[in-house]
């Protein structure tokens, strides 16, 4: 963590009724005018008129199931593509699909969507209908193999399409060209939910539910939820809709047996779940199959039909996080230390930061490229050995550069440099050849430098102010549960002089302290994360500061986590 950053507090622009005064600002600074528009309820969805491409889909999808053809879902290995996958698996099942399997590339064996290779594999089961999630706008060969092998192809994605779309018998991508449906920001898994309901709905006229029950689609929005978030998406009108309702459902203690198990896994109590266990707590686990080994083991997990599988399935999911945390704290401290030139292609003055080590691991450098990014505060790529001679990278970018669109500038300027990428604005994948890891570092901090200015390079913290009343256990339980916070739409942080009253280091990087309100009488107890230095003189700091709970052998009480010291 840097020690300082520039505060900027975000501004009131009015006055929202029906909560406390501190949750007014907070709404407010978001753009709220009503508190009802928090989460007004699934009513509130967009129209799925003007979805290019669904109805098409649909069709396609109701003739697959009513024909009693083989039907192939081709996924993705994060958890968006995850949760994608097991809602088509699920979905498609609960209305009476016989012939439903799925299939996920292994990252480093076949890389990134429905590649020609992947394709082969694919036909080695026989179906008759591929449906991508989560990937395919950009899989051109993929598609044309698959087609002429007389398999259909229907693409769901929500990445944004290069030059030429594929030729799939439907492309379903809110983000594709003349697509007037008005939620761009959807994950893999609202794509895919948006499909399965007009599958229902397609059904349902045919009559096909006349004979048999009609799934309450509902009940899968705990996996749209936690697509959702773990795929770091805004959190426009339409993604918080999807994500309220979904913790709503697992706040009830609703949803799949792989879900719950999870949860035990990650001790997260359903009823006092939020959007940052989702985030922290459930989707690490799941991405860590697909960083380490192979995500059909989560895949499993969602669709595990008892609570016995499910659990010996979690069991499996939170070892590999386990392990993927042991590698990713080995790489960090590899190139974390500032000092140390080990793992930078880059000169320390760069404004495009390019890392690699010939050890790492490519299943955990997004990871890295994270953490880098969020310590020198500059995009960042991180680099493993690939195959053959080749790296590959991930990208993290910070807000003033759209680290796809210079990813494609970097390609028209530099032919021949990328052998392939894609991704959105704040992250990416690539893959070059490791002869030119030199030449594109240089590449990138050009290309970094002409989007980028001084003031886009300094650290600020955005801040709510400071909170005028004592800090208690239903104060700071209010504003974690007000809202289903996350990307666009961030979770409140706070600013405040603090009297430092006592300081220790716990799990040998991080900073515990007890504090006290300069203008307060009752201390708080607050945690610095990978902070694992005291802090000097003076006694009283100006600290920002997220609210949370800190739930310790049945108590509760309140505790601050630090995200600056100003």
């Amino acid at each position: 963590m840097s020690l300082k950053k520039r505060l900027v507090r975000r501004e009131v622009v009015g006055t929202v009724v029906g909560v406390s005064p501190l949750l007014s600002r907070v709404l407010s600074a978001r753009g709220i005018q009503d508190a009802a528009d928090i989460n007004p309820g699934l009513g509130a969805l967009p129209s799925p008129e003007g979805f290019k491409g669904l109805d098409a889909a649909a069709r396609l999808v109701a003739d697959a199931l009513e024909s009693g053809r083989r039907i192939l879902i081709v996924g993705d290995f994060d958890a968006d593509g995850a949760t994608s996958c097991a809602l088509l698996v699920s979905g498609f099942r609960a209305m009476g699909a016989g012939h439903v399997r799925f299939l996920v590339p292994n990252r480093f064996e076949f890389g990134y969507g429905l590649t020609p290779e992947i394709v082969d594999v694919a036909a080695r089961q026989s179906p008759d209908l591929l449906i991508t999630v989560d990937n395919g706008i950009s899989s051109l060969e993929g598609v044309e193999h698959a087609r002429s092998l007389g398999i259909d192809v229907v693409i769901t994605d929500h990445h944004l399409p290069g030059d030429r779309l594929p030729g799939a018998n439907a492309i379903v991508n809110p983000r594709q060209p003349g697509c007037a449906f008005p939620a761009k920001h959807l994950a893999g898994v609202g794509v895919a939910f948006y499909l399965l309901s007009a599958v229902r709905a397609d059904l349902r006229r045919r009559g096909w539910f006349s004979s048999r029950e009609e799934p309450n689609l509902a009940s899968y929005l705990p996996l749209v939820a936690l697509g959702t978030v773990a795929d770091v998406v805004p959190l426009d009108a339409c993604n918080r809709i999807l994500v309220s309702e979904g913790l709503r459902r697992l706040r009830a203690g609703q949803g799949s047996p792989g879900l719950l198990a999870l949860l035990r896994q990650a001790s997260i109590e359903p009823r006092e779940m939020t959007s940052r266990d989702l985030a922290f707590g459930i989707a690490p686990r799941l991405n860590a199959a697909g960083r380490l080994d192979n995500m059909t083991i989560g895949i499993d997990c969602l669709l595990a039909p008892d609570d016995e599988t499910a659990m010996s399935l979690a069991i499996e999911l939170d070892t590999l996080n386990r392990e993927r945390r042991r590698i990713e704290d080995e790489m960090k401290a590899q190139v974390l230390d500032l000092d140390d030139d080990s793992g930078w292609i880059s000169p320390k003055d760069a404004v495009g930061v390019v890392v690699c080590h010939e050890s790492w691991h490519q299943g955990v450098i997004g990871i890295v490229a994270a953490r880098v990014k969020e310590r020198v505060h500059r995009p960042v790529i991180a680099f493993a050995p690939g195959s053959e001679g080749q790296l590959k990278g991930s990208a993290r970018s910070i807000p003033g550069l759209h680290i796809r669109d210079a990813l494609d500038a970097i390609a028209t300027k530099h032919p021949g440099l990328l052998v392939k990428f894609g991704g959105h604005a704040m992250a990416a994948g690539l893959t070059l050849a490791a002869g030119d890891i030199d030449r594109f570092a240089a590449a990138f901090d050009a290309e970094a430098r002409d989007w980028l200015d001084d003031e886009d390079l300094e650290q600020v913290v955005l801040s709510d102010g400071e909170i005028d009343e004592e800090i208690t256990k239903d104060l700071a339980q209010s504003v974690i549960e007000a809202a289903p916070w996350g990307q666009q739409f961030d979770e409140p942080v706070f600013d405040g002089r603090f009297e430092v009253q006592d300081q220790r280091i716990v799990g040998g990087r991080h900073l515990k302290l007890t504090l006290r309100p300069e203008q307060g009488a009752r201390s708080i107890d607050a945690i610095c994360f990978n902070h694992g230095t005291w802090l000097l003189e003076p006694r009283f700091q100006h600290l920002a500061y997220r609210l949370d709970l800190n739930r310790y052998r049945g108590l509760v009480s309140p505790q601050l986590i630090i995200e600056a010291i100003l």
